[in-house]
């Protein structure tokens, strides 16, 4: 992380980019977490039925 940055719009860039990385890696993890817990509903269902 030994990044300079010249300028302010590098600085923003670089930024910007990572809350964008950052947004994602939220996005697949809330995806798969309600993947997770709809699959224990589902499966609780078929037993009871």
């Amino acid at each position: 992380m030994d990044t300079i940055f010249y300028t302010y719009q590098e600085f923003y860039t670089h930024t910007k980019a990572i809350a964008y990385l950052l947004m994602v890696a939220a996005l697949i993890g809330i995806a798969c977490f309600w993947k997770f817990l709809s699959g224990k509903d589902d499966a609780d269902q078929d037993r009871t039925l």
